[in-house]
């Protein structure tokens, strides 16, 4: 491993300068800097970390708050913390991902440490009680979704509301006049998680201005539970057309066990979807769908909060438009 006596001693100089040119504490010339950098970029020396917070009072670190509660499907979360990581390391950043649900206690842990310099967290809930310290602490924070009260918090999300009301509308467009919605699985509503409450509050709202005859029905994420409710669906509402489904691991096993109780996709029944792209491309029916832009969110988080540990201002709110994708699984009501 490269050390800085490595750099001082190719660069001519002493070990404290060359500590000042990194650190900035201590004005050098600059034929002195730019022999220390082309040292350190021969030598390929990197900083250690601990040592870069001594000098900068920061950690180059944001912590990524991601509690595995039970519901949460965890491979589109993690296409979340990946395009966290990913937009952090061009900032310079590392990220310390905190996946248990330690709620007000875990943030105040890590915040009275100099282990992070500022939080993104997810997973919101509507009445989450994790907002009043976030509002107190003298470290910046984004969330990724919103809660019911978003006022002085910075977050950022899909309009989820918005993409209810989009499925609902494409069905309507199409001529269904009973639909229904397949949702996340109870616990995750039993939470007020934000992101399936505004799912439901779209949905719902979109199909009463359409006159449209509809249901919601949570879903464990089980192929078993997708046949459950697809047979209460059709017992309920025989003339079902149209299926709406948040809820990613059941979307082929929903559409699975609507055929076998007789309704073929999409020529009975049509269906959309609020789920990653890959996951509706690769089903057996072609889904249309709108997309979950992990990596815009992930990205837009990290740039909001450079923007605060910058000094700068940042929108308290940044929603993004829901864009919906026609796939093989819709087509007009027979």
């Amino acid at each position: 491993m490269v050390k800085i006596t490595d750099v001082a001693r190719h660069a001519g100089v002493s070990p404290s300068t060359v500590s000042y040119a990194l650190s900035g504490k201590r004005p050098i010339s600059e034929e002195t800097r730019r022999r220390i950098e082309e040292s350190i970029l021969q030598l390929g020396y990197h900083p250690h970390a601990g040592a870069r917070a001594l000098a900068s009072s920061k950690s180059n670190v944001l912590a990524l708050v991601i509690p595995l509660r039970a519901g949460i499907h965890v491979p589109v979360v993690m296409q979340f913390a990946v395009s966290v990581v990913t937009a952090a390391r061009q900032y310079d950043h590392d990220v310390l991902l905190l996946t248990q649900e330690e709620g007000e206690a875990g943030l105040r842990r890590v915040a009275d440490t100099a282990l992070v310099d500022a939080l993104i967290v997810m997973d919101v809930q509507l009445h989450d009680p994790r907002l009043p310290l976030l509002r107190a602490l003298d470290r910046p924070s984004v969330l990724i979704g919103f809660p019911q009260e978003p006022e002085g918090l910075t977050c950022i999300d899909l309009d989820f509301k918005a993409a209810g009301e989009l499925c609902v509308e494409h069905l309507a467009g199409l001529g269904h006049r009973v639909i229904g919605l397949v949702g996340s699985p109870p616990e995750v509503y039993v939470r007020e998680t934000g992101f399936a409450q505004r799912v439901v509050q779209g949905f719902t709202a979109a199909a009463h201005r359409n006159g449209l005859a509809s249901s919601v029905h949570p879903c464990e994420a089980a192929p078993a539970a997708a046949r459950q409710v697809a047979e209460q669906l059709l017992r309920e509402r025989p003339a079902l057309t149209g299926v709406v489904v948040h809820n990613e691991p059941i979307l082929e096993p929903l559409i699975d066990a609507f055929e076998g109780l007789g309704l073929r996709v999409p020529g009975d029944l049509s269906v959309t979807a609020i789920c990653p792209d890959e996951l509706a491309e690769r089903a057996r029916v072609p889904v249309t769908s709108i997309a979950i832009p992990a990596a815009e969110v992930g990205t837009g988080a990290v740039e909001l909060l450079m923007k605060k540990l910058g000094g700068g201002a940042a929108p308290e709110a940044t929603l993004l438009s829901p864009r919906l994708t026609v796939r093989a699984s819709t087509m007009p009501r027979p």
